[in-house]
């Protein structure tokens, strides 16, 4: 995944409490065993006027003109600015997917879902929890101010806002080492690939019967 070191980008507001991962992506897109093209149907029943399935193509659905990611003013937003409880339901990485290649690389909520809060990390999505009152004050601001833009400094922690502000968040030490380096799983396990070509090749001198092949 790519690595998360600061990013700044457009703002755009979800003003709804407890957002459940059917409505980020829902289940009928879950069909799909591929690990891409679910950034078109983010929202899905939000989004469109008209029921969506897999396969469809976006030019040819009926875009809802009220939903806030089909105003013009949050073309191309990067930032989410969300309410308590973000992506509570069921535990499906999809929604992590679907937010990340839809554009998003960032959440802003004062509190998210568990199981949801940790695909996020694992998938190159940074959510960050504030206070209630200073995302309150996001959304004022964002609701005021179009092409309203934020800056998120992960390596200090910080989210710096339009007029030089700052305001310090948390993240665990391990989840954020991850994004710097851009390792999901994967690239975490690769980074020993010596260490484990190296046991393979000793396992297999002291029990060759291993690589036997049976018909």
């Amino acid at each position: 995944m790519d690595p998360f070191r600061i990013h700044s980008g457009l703002v755009a507001p979800m003003d709804r409490e407890n957002v459940d991962t059917d409505a980020i992506i829902p289940k009928q897109f879950l069909k799909s065993i591929k690990r891409s093209g679910f950034g078109p149907n983010l929202f899905d029943a939000w989004r469109y006027l008209d029921p969506g399935e897999p396969g469809q193509d976006p030019a040819s659905r009926r875009p809802n003109p009220d939903f806030v990611l089909n105003q013009p003013r949050y073309q191309g937003a990067s930032i989410l600015l969300g309410r308590k409880n973000f992506g509570c339901g069921s535990s499906r990485e999809h929604a992590p997917w679907a937010l990340q290649q839809y554009g998003f690389r960032a959440l802003i909520a004062p509190s998210y879902a568990d199981i949801f809060f940790n695909n996020c990390f694992k998938n190159g999505v940074l959510p960050i929890a504030l206070a209630e009152h200073q995302v309150a004050k996001l959304f004022d601001e964002v609701a005021a101010f179009i092409g309203y833009r934020l800056t998120i400094d992960l390596e200090r922690q910080v989210v710096v806002l339009p007029q030089g502000g700052e305001i310090a968040f948390e993240v665990e030490p391990f989840r954020k080492y991850c994004l710097l380096g851009g390792y999901d799983d994967v690239a975490l396990t690769l980074r020993h690939a010596d260490k484990i070509r190296a046991f393979e090749a000793e396992r297999l001198l002291k029990q060759p019967w291993l690589a036997t092949t049976i018909r």
